[in-house]
């Protein structure tokens, strides 16, 4: 058999940008297409040449709708890329939404900064036409390579890329759930595959416990009625915002917190969350797809509300305290978590809930290392609210469990590459691997290549 390559041309070496090449001599083929996310040099990363001709890209296959895996497939198809992409069913509806939302926010920025759109809405409609899905473990064939979708756990609908030659695999885990979730089943094993690219976000921290995490959710809750006070929970519109909002909902119904207002304040959040309840029977675990079909379903009582509108918004601020609102973005950087932060953040009695991980130069990352201060809006806010953090609500599966993973596959793997974290924790889960597994373990760097028996 010929040997084929796999260029790591984004995600490796640092956590965004999430772009890996697989040739062959028959295919040339993309595992996601990110963009580049929270550091001083994105924005060049972002809008330079992609490494590769995308008019010679056979396929994209997508793992999931975080804007670090599909943020320049636009970009992709506007340079000349007419290949087929892939996902799962329900990564293609929440794409669309995600598209839309990055329209708006790039058309702002253009109108503030000058700079000129990545891509425009005409590309998008290109990109969605060029869109086929696959439901999970149906196999399928593009140029060669047999193709098949693993669930990952990671947000509705994400799938490990498993690709087929010859009676040799390579999985491409995109982002690892962390387990158990309280909306999805478990990811999916690979114990046969003989190379791995697998994520490492936290390649070198672990988690509380499902009901360590869930007790110190409650405690947060009821310490914020005492005070009656306000709690900002600062969240990613895809995943994070549905499974605590999940948690709440059950704690209400089963009367451990006392009953408050709970504001759903994200235009984005509340159109994913209406994806979710169109697959809540068939995506997620067991318990939930049945509990889905019965009653009112799931993110509906009383006490919730969704804003939908900015004026809807603003009217959170003449609700009475105590209350709970749960607002986009999650690293602080952006959408209407912002404006309850200025405004909330100066006074004691309320609190903001970190639920995931907050990238380096973030206004989420500097609220989370301690800072006092904090510029919103031109303006400095200072920092008198209590800060929490549960970790056990992020959607990435933590370093015991990463390890565990990579130790499935221990009696196939040739190579298994640790990407998409940042250095100190893809080199921590990579050196874990070697001397725990006894595999051979690399942590690659944007531009590497490497030879594969493939």
């Amino acid at each position: 058999m010929s040997k084929a390559k796999l260029t790591f041309c984004g995600g490796a070496g640092e956590v965004t940008g999430s772009n890996f090449l697989l040739e062959t001599d028959e295919a040339s083929v993309l595992v996601d297409c990110g963009l580049f996310e929270g550091c001083d040099t994105c924005g060049d990363k972002n809008v330079d040449p992609f490494p590769y001709d995308p008019k010679k890209i056979d396929a994209l296959f997508v793992t999931h709708p975080h804007v670090d895996h599909v943020g320049r497939i636009p970009k992709l198809v506007k340079e000349g890329f007419r290949g087929t992409i892939y996902s799962t069913p329900p990564t293609r509806d929440i794409v669309e939404v995600v598209y839309d939302d990055a329209l708006k926010i790039m058309r702002e920025e253009t109108a503030r900064t000058g700079a000129p759109l990545l891509y425009g809405p005409e590309d998008v409609t290109q990109t969605l036409a060029l869109w086929e899905t696959r439901e999970y473990r149906k196999t399928f064939v593009v140029k060669g390579l047999t193709a098949s979708f693993k669930n990952s756990g990671h947000v509705l609908g994400s799938a490990m890329v498993e690709l087929e030659r010859g009676g040799k695999k390579i999985v491409f885990t995109g982002d690892l759930g962390n387990f158990p979730s309280p909306l999805l089943p478990d990811p999916d094993a690979v114990n046969d595959a003989d190379y791995l690219v697998m994520e490492s976000v936290y390649g070198d921290r672990n988690h509380e416990a499902r009901d360590e995490r869930r007790s110190a959710l409650e405690d947060i809750i009821e310490e914020t009625s005492r005070k009656k006070g306000v709690l900002m929970i600062p969240a990613f519109s895809l995943e994070r915002t549905q499974a605590v909002l999940y948690e709440i909902e059950h704690m209400v119904e089963g009367r451990q917190i006392p009953r408050m207002p709970v504001f759903i304040d994200s235009p984005l959040a509340i159109k994913i969350t209406d994806i979710y309840k169109k697959y809540s029977s068939t995506y997620f675990n067991k318990s939930v797809g049945m509990e889905s079909k019965g009653g009112n379903g799931i993110f509906a009582f009383a006490e919730l509300s969704f804003t939908r509108t900015s004026e809807e918004s603003k009217h959170i601020l003449a609700v009475p305290e105590p209350k709970i609102i749960i607002a986009g973005g999650g690293m602080s950087e952006g959408g209407r978590i912002i404006f309850h932060e200025k405004h909330y953040l100066p006074q004691p009695k309320n609190t903001l809930l970190i639920l995931g991980y907050q990238a380096p130069g973030t206004r989420g990352r500097e609220i989370e290392d301690g800072a006092k201060t904090i510029e919103i809006l031109g303006e400095e806010i200072p920092v008198n609210a209590r800060i929490r953090t549960i970790s056990g609500y992020s959607a990435h599966m933590d370093s015991e469990h990463l390890l565990e993973f990579a130790a499935n596959d221990a009696d196939a793997a040739k190579t298994i590459f640790v990407v998409m974290g940042e250095p100190k924790s893809a080199f921590f889960l990579t050196q874990r691997i070697r001397d725990y597994v006894g595999l051979n373990a690399v942590a690659p760097q944007r531009g590497d290549t490497f030879p594969l028996d493939f």
